[in-house]
């Protein structure tokens, strides 16, 4: 197994460095590097969506979740199947229409320069835990598909990524993710034709506990998913700058809107082994092992590697894509520069900085993004969504649409890093227990507030 793996990751990872060389010659000018020149067509937008979102949380991160929580384990990625519906009904034609380059230029149109600012710093230091989160998931399935903890080899597929990233830019994070869902949907695909058919499990006891769901799993857990991970999915930088790359708001929509179903679809597919997994193998014999690494040792050599390779390109489609959005948002929001050459150096540098983080093994995937997502949730999506719907129509008052975001990170922060400690203080449990719900509510109200109702002279929109 593993002199077939090096053979076959060896010539995967090849074919990755030759689109990024080969799209090196069509890197002119920024735009070209940070948007892919703003040419991509539906089949592109749709595969490179649905390559991004099906990373490591909703593939290792998700089965895992299922065997122990029963069916109730696939609404996170439900809610971001919601989140995408969402947003090909209410925003993705409005986003495009603006010709931005990134989120925090978003910002900076709708709302004005301040916050640009504000937005990029909390992406830019939240996106590091996320691309961590990535190349832990990475790690993992280096020491599951080589059987040994073989950190030169996770280093090495890191730099490749890195690399490669840095070479094409998103047009080569654009091709390489095509094919990288293509094989992600195969691997899955293999994987649940061969234990429901040809294992001999009684597939029975599945269909009998489809309708069970976790007791730990509250009405208020499944809300506080969906805004805090639908809303990642409904306005992320990484979703959203699919937007960008469109050729045009309905390319935009539509795209999204496929993405979205195609989501909820995989939701089942991935749902699925997890349930066959808690039917039929003791939690004795997991021993702390991932559930999907557990049943690919359960397959023979041709399900197995098409299943790891699934996993691979799952976890490095999602990767390439956060690092190649935090490091534009870096260089052309924070340092106000239209520079590739700056691009590709802030490339390298988080590279290195998540590869560090995951190297260390501070984190678990779900537990990193998580917090990532907590943070940025409800500091950013309510006052966006705001400036986003009412761009053209009411201006914004910048101060106040900056506290809204200032006061939502805070409770993020708070709930996510120091709830131990609010737990102690003479506070409500329930309000304790979902700060991050309260910091998003309060971040809509005060971006209602922000809204200056009287006015609707363009003029107003304060994007200075």
């Amino acid at each position: 197994m593993n002199i077939v793996f090096f053979v076959a990751l060896g010539i995967y990872l090849l074919i990755f460095l030759g689109i990024s060389v080969w799209d090196v010659k069509g890197v002119k000018n920024f735009t070209d590097f940070a948007v892919a020149g703003r040419t991509q067509g539906t089949f592109a937008v749709t595969m490179t969506l649905l390559a991004t979102m099906l990373g490591a949380s909703t593939t290792i991160g998700i089965t895992d979740t299922v065997y122990t929580d029963g069916l109730s384990g696939i609404w996170w990625m439900v809610c971001g199947a919601i989140g995408m519906i969402l947003q090909s009904l209410l925003i993705s034609g409005k986003v495009r229409e603006t010709e931005a380059d990134t989120l925090p230029d978003l910002a900076r149109i709708t709302v004005g320069k301040a916050a640009e600012m504000i937005i990029a710093l909390v992406i830019v230091i939240s996106w590091i835990g996320v691309i961590a989160g990535q190349f832990v998931a990475l790690n993992s399935l280096v020491l599951f598909a080589t059987g040994k903890n073989d950190k030169w080899i996770f280093i090495l597929i890191s730099a490749i990524v890195i690399i490669y990233t840095m070479l094409g830019g998103q047009s080569s994070v654009v091709r390489t993710d095509k094919l990288q869902a293509f094989v992600i949907v195969i691997g899955i695909i293999l994987c649940i034709v061969y234990i429901y058919v040809v294992m001999g499990n009684d597939p029975s006891r599945v269909s009998d506990d489809m309708g069970t769901f976790s007791e730990g799993y509250s009405p208020l857990k499944y809300f506080n998913q969906l805004f805090v991970i639908g809303g990642v999915f409904f306005l992320g930088p990484d979703i959203i700058s699919r937007n960008f790359i469109s050729k045009d708001e309905s390319i935009a929509k539509k795209s999204a809107m496929l993405a979205g179903i195609g989501l909820f679809i995989f939701s089942i597919f991935i749902g699925l082994i997890g349930m066959w997994a808690k039917n039929n193998i003791p939690v004795v014999d997991m021993k702390g092992s991932r559930v999907l690494f557990y049943v690919a040792n359960m397959t023979p050599v041709f399900i197995r590697l098409p299943l790891i390779f699934g996993l691979l390109s799952a976890i490095l489609s999602s990767t390439d894509t956060c690092i190649i959005n935090a490091s534009s948002i870096f260089v052309k929001d924070i340092l106000k520069k239209d520079s590739v050459k700056a691009i590709r150096i802030t490339v390298a540098v988080l590279g290195a900085l998540a590869t560090i983080l995951a190297v260390s093994g501070r984190g678990d995937i779900m537990s990193l993004l998580s917090g990532a997502y907590s943070v940025y949730t409800p500091g950013v999506i309510f006052p966006l969504l705001i400036a986003i719907l009412f761009y053209k129509k009411h201006g914004i008052k910048t101060a106040l649409w900056v506290a809204a975001v200032i006061v939502g990170g805070l409770f993020g922060i708070a709930g996510t890093y120091f709830g131990e400690l609010i737990s102690r203080m003479a506070l409500p449990g329930v309000f304790v227990e979902n700060m991050t719900l309260v910091g998003m509510a309060l971040s809509l109200v005060i971006a209602l507030l922000s809204v200056r109702w009287k006015e609707s002279d363009q003029s107003l929109s304060s994007s200075e």
